[in-house]
């Protein structure tokens, strides 16, 4: 099978809380007639629409994959194993909680059977975006039920105000929720398991209730001091033509932003394959068999044999990189680069 890059065409799923006009990622997508709260980047559903898998989804095209595109780690995984998102609110997100793994294997089989732990990245933010993301010191379950019958809840959360190029970690079983204001990238375990606590009293669009989970919630909620919160992404640090910066990595997944405005080059590993989300730019990608268009919103599968992938842009390009790390490989990599362990620590979770 011949080795590419690989475009996806995203999936965009309605939600109540989402947006009519998403610009200036899909500027095409305007007075929309239902909200858009997400763009799926890697869903199982979404088509390739390039290379030799081109048309089929991406759960099809996966099965077919060799170890020579999936990477070493990842050749006899059954599961795609990154769930890659733009999220669009207009509104709150309802106070949610994730599963870990364990918890997921035991009572979620038939949803999957994983956790889920994320990380954000804002896109933009507006002045005041802000975000609600674990529980301050003190909140145990008893204070939290109690809260549940009032509007006194969100008091209980950590409020992280949100600026452009802010990273957050949600480790499984972080109760949060997002506010308005702000187009952010989520990078997660694939899974999508969510145990809604507080929506706000909101309707679906027959009118009813939307759905609670608040006994399996408050199971799996953390209520001590947790890991999740804003990252202090790594120092950037130049890397041919292009600034890149460890934005937040874990067992599940490492994400880095990478900024050139003149042609630099992407190695890829054997050990992974690499997802690129174009945040802003455009250009073109080659390799050497081929050369490709990319622009901005657009999400692209590079096969982990394929060496050497020239980033050739037209204009100054953001793009995330995103792969399945060997963490121990990236913190002893990040030590030879003279990172500290304090510094490592505020980056890479365990």
């Amino acid at each position: 099978m011949k080795l590419e890059p690989i475009r996806l065409e995203p999936e965009f799923s309605p939600r109540i809380w989402g947006a009519r006009s998403l610009t200036p990622l899909y500027p095409e997508r305007t007075n929309l007639a239902e909200p858009i709260g997400e763009a799926w980047l890697t869903g199982y559903g979404c088509h390739l629409a390039t290379g030799p898998l081109a048309g089929r989804d991406l759960w099809r095209a996966w099965q077919a994959m060799p170890a020579e595109w999936r990477g070493i780690r990842q050749g006899g995984v059954k599961d795609f194993p990154l769930l890659i998102k733009f999220i669009f609110p207009m509104d709150k997100l309802s106070i949610q909680v994730h599963p870990d793994d364990a918890y997921a294997a035991k009572h979620e089989a038939a949803a999957g059977g994983r956790g889920k732990t994320e990380m954000w990245y804002a896109v933009s933010a507006e002045p005041g975006a802000e975000l609600l993301l674990g529980l301050k010191p003190g909140v145990d379950k008893q204070k939290f039920r109690a809260a549940l019958s009032s509007s006194a809840l969100e008091t209980l959360f950590q409020v992280w105000p949100v600026d452009t190029g802010d990273t957050f970690f949600v480790p499984a079983q972080t109760p949060h929720t997002i506010g308005p204001g702000m187009v952010l990238c989520e990078i997660q375990q694939y899974s999508d398991i969510t145990y809604r606590v507080y929506d706000y009293g909101r309707v679906d669009a027959h009118g009813r209730l939307r759905e609670l989970h608040i006994e399996k919630a408050l199971e799996v909620m953390n209520f001590g001091a947790g890991a999740g919160g804003k990252v202090s992404a790594m120092p950037p640090s130049l890397n041919g033509g292009a600034w890149k910066t460890l934005l937040a990595a874990c067992v599940h997944f490492a994400a880095e932003r990478w900024e050139y405005s003149a042609e630099t080059e992407l190695k890829t590993s054997l050990d992974h394959f690499d997802v690129l989300v174009i945040l802003g730019g455009s250009g073109e990608l080659g390799w050497k068999d081929g050369t490709a268009r990319y622009q901005r919103g657009e999400a692209w599968l590079v096969p982990a044999a394929l060496g050497r992938l020239r980033l050739l842009p037209a204009d100054p390009t953001a793009l995330l990189r995103v792969y399945a790390p060997d963490l121990k490989a990236l913190r002893n990599e990040l030590k030879r680069e003279g990172h500290s362990e304090t510094t490592i620590a505020h980056t890479v979770f365990g």
